[in-house]
């Protein structure tokens, strides 16, 4: 930074990008094989090439951010505008889902008895699973709010507690969604239902993961304190992202859970 003109920052090169792609493309290629043939090895290396390259990325931005000082407020308002605008396009993602089923559930077709849900699915109860999740993650939602007031006025320990909930609601979202699709008497292969239910909440329950590992390296950095109060960015950008699926999560309950069924 001593040595530019401007305060902005400018990337060192690095591998990783290019390892992710690998990795990604290895990952997409195992799923097919398993698929095809149920071999898992090539599945497993791209599991392995993810995670390797994600612990490496991370690091050397923890490293940029905490060590070397080269996250200023300048740079830190670039990514806030940035992280808003990442957010806005998954929006427009899950709206195309919410539209499709709002198109087959309004006019459903002869292929479908012409009727919502078709005939022969058998929907899930929302006051049941559907509903305890819902109140998990609106739970989650409030403490990872807390953990973030408390980082504000400099309460490390309740910030602790709170983001330790918060991740543990997260994992047991996860768990009792994997629970109700192995509990399921309709498959993304049954109309245009199973698959408007699977693509959504599936790629709900892959953003819960995500959000959930985001917030358990903003626990590990909080252990190794690297936020104070006027510099968290990276614990910002995760309790909006996690509020962001817990808005999802409302729409879809409201209207495939509850309205849809």
């Amino acid at each position: 930074m001593t040595n530019s003109n401007h305060p902005y920052h400018l990337v060192n090169y690095s591998p990783w990008p290019i390892t992710g792609s690998i990795g990604a493309m290895t990952l997409t290629s195992g799923f097919t094989m398993m698929f095809l043939n149920k071999n898992t090895y090539l599945l497993n290396l791209g599991v392995i090439i993810i995670l390797l390259t994600m612990y490496q990325w991370w690091r050397d931005i923890s490293r940029e951010a905490t060590y070397q000082g080269l996250h200023n407020s300048l740079v830190i308002k670039g990514m806030k505008i940035s992280m808003i605008l990442f957010i806005i396009s998954e929006i427009m993602f899950f709206i195309s889902f919410f539209w499709t089923f709002l198109h087959s559930s309004l006019s459903p077709t002869v292929e479908i008895g012409m009727m919502w849900p078709p005939k022969g699915i058998y929907t899930f109860d929302p006051i049941q699973i559907p509903l305890l999740n819902t109140m998990i993650l609106l739970s989650s939602g409030m403490t990872v709010t807390w953990a973030h007031h408390s980082l504000i006025f400099n309460n490390y320990k309740q910030m602790k507690m709170g983001l330790y909930m918060t991740v543990v609601l997260g994992v047991l979202f996860t768990t009792l969604q994997a629970y109700e699709y192995i509990e399921s008497k309709f498959t993304i292969s049954d109309s245009i239902y199973g698959s408007c239910f699977f693509m959504a909440t599936g790629f709900h329950g892959i953003h819960v993961i995500i959000g959930t590992t985001f917030l358990m390296v903003c626990l590990l950095r909080h252990k190794l304190k690297h936020f104070s109060k006027i510099h968290h960015y990276g614990f910002e950008a995760a309790s909006w992202y996690w509020h962001f699926v817990d808005v999802v999560w409302l729409m879809l309950y409201m209207m495939i859970y509850w309205w849809g069924s």
